[in-house]
């Protein structure tokens, strides 16, 4: 079974399977396209199972490694590889992808190839971003997936769509910019674009530390961190539910995967030097923004603004460098990958009713719609961190690692579920109970079969990973082991 190039497969049956769905041509074929764009989608997830029934949870290797030859004269290899660091993003990609086709099934009715075929494309392009072992090739998938997002975001948006959209490019690119020179440096000082190689390069401090930077400033925007995070509310108000969906789920963890693959263990010695200014702009993300989410009137910003504050636990657990941080910083964002995915999907519920994200335009939508209420208590329950909620999970462990590191940390970490829990639950009052007030509201519909299928499916992950975690923590302890020896080694002498 490892023979079968199963990383490639993730990665190229959605970009291939979205070229297809792009040839299905225009709107009068659509349905057609929506059959060819879930198949794909659901090939595209079953190819990843292997991935985890085959993984090696005692081996902290790079496992189901693919090479060849790319670019000979520059030493550029297609290099694809993937620990126990990176197995479940990959899984969660493809898992997302499925109900973000399902999703849009009959809410897009305008370019829906071209719509179905941007998720696709975008699917492959991230898989690529987790599989990646060469440094070129990384930043190839990296740079190309904002081509379909930013697409997503600008075509089947809100009003201001193009604006958002643009901004969304111009900060992950400007961001990503220091990246590129890092890499051409790299690839200078060692003859290779081998990340694995560059774990092993000899660097001064100096070096470290500029190097350091730079990914701070590609990683960070994409979290993306305090204070380059004004991006996202407007991206995530602006864009379509499945974008918001991809945006939330999978997109702001490619810039805190960066972190863990690149500037720990490539510059270990800047990493732990530095690691209080990181620890510092987390808490701020942590508490400041949960602040700011208090003050919104439009559900979409404020659960975007839940997302900055719950990715801010995921530096901060990064870079307390201990296994309870580490762990339960990735743990953090596979949950947040299921609760914010839903969260949004909810308000898409709403808003294809209603065409309305106001909170203040709602209220007694529990009297017209009591199933969705449910689903949508669950997950604003995870949202807050509820034990038994895949959301508790992340959060404590983070918590705990950051107790183990400085108390006085853990304290104003843990503050998160206090704010947390005002913010969601405010916005969960003011909109599912009390009396009808709005009378569009009176003539709301329940969830249908499709929408119930979507939302069940995310209720059982989140209480899955919520009631017993082991299957998803049990991959990652090697990897994390090793990850930690080899950054507390550090370069220097």
């Amino acid at each position: 079974m490892t023979d079968i190039p199963f990383l490639s497969l993730a990665i190229w049956i959605p970009i291939l399977g979205g070229l297809l769905v792009l040839a299905t041509g225009p709107d009068r074929n659509a349905r057609m396209a929506r059959v060819v764009a879930l198949l794909t989608a659901i090939l595209g997830f079953a190819v990843t199972l292997p991935l985890y029934i085959g993984f090696d949870a005692a081996s902290a290797a790079m496992q189901f490694r693919e090479h060849a030859v790319w670019i000979a004269h520059f030493n550029i290899h297609y290099r694809l590889g993937i620990d126990g660091i990176s197995l479940w993003f990959v899984l969660l990609n493809a898992f997302i992808t499925i109900l973000v086709v399902i999703a849009g099934w009959q809410v897009i009715q305008s370019r829906v190839a071209q719509y179905m075929a941007a998720f696709l494309i975008m699917s492959g392009l991230m898989n690529g971003i987790f599989a990646a072992l060469d440094g070129a090739l990384f930043y190839v998938f990296f740079e190309a997936s904002l081509i379909p997002l930013y697409l997503v975001i600008g075509v089947w948006g809100g009003p201001n769509r193009v604006r958002a959209a643009i901004k969304f490019f111009l900060f992950t690119l400007a961001g990503s910019l220091p990246m590129l020179l890092v890499l051409l440096y790299l690839y200078q000082s060692t003859g290779s674009f081998e990340i694995l190689h560059w774990q092993r390069a000899a660097l001064s401090m100096g070096e470290q530390s500029l190097i350091f930077f730079a990914f701070l400033a590609a990683f960070g925007v994409k979290v993306p961190m305090w204070p380059v995070h004004t991006w996202l509310p407007d991206a995530h108000v602006e864009a379509p539910t499945g974008g918001s969906v991809v945006l939330a789920a999978i997109a702001l963890k490619l810039g805190a995967y960066g972190f863990v693959r690149f500037s720990l263990p490539i510059v270990p010695d800047a990493a732990m030097a530095h690691a209080p200014l990181v620890i510092a702009l987390s808490l701020i993300a942590v508490v400041y923004i949960g602040f700011v989410a208090l003050a919104q009137a439009d559900m979409k910003k404020l659960v975007a603004y839940s997302s900055i504050s719950h990715m801010g636990f995921v530096t901060l657990g990064f870079f307390m460098l201990n296994p309870l941080g580490v762990e339960g910083a990735l743990i953090q964002m596979i949950s947040h990958g299921f609760v914010s995915a839903a969260m949004f999907l909810c308000i898409g519920v709403l808003y294809d009713r209603m065409h309305s994200r106001q909170i203040a335009d709602y209220g007694g939508v529990v009297n017209t719609m009591p199933k969705f209420a449910a689903f949508f208590m669950l997950f604003a329950m995870a949202n807050c961190g509820l034990p038994a909620t895949s959301g508790f999970v992340g959060e404590f462990t983070v918590i705990l690692g950051a107790v183990q590191y400085n108390f006085w940390i853990g304290l104003l970490a843990a503050t998160t579920l206090i704010l947390g829990a005002a913010y969601t639950l405010w916005m969960y009052k003011r909109v599912v109970f009390g009396a009808v007030a709005n009378e569009n509201v009176a003539g709301l519909a329940d969830i249908g079969a499709r929408e119930c299928l979507i939302l069940a499916v995310l209720a059982a992950c989140v209480l899955a990973m919520g009631i017993y975690p082991f299957p998803f923590t049990d991959v990652m302890h090697t990897s994390v082991d090793e990850l930690l020896r080899h950054v507390s080694a550090g370069k220097l002498p």
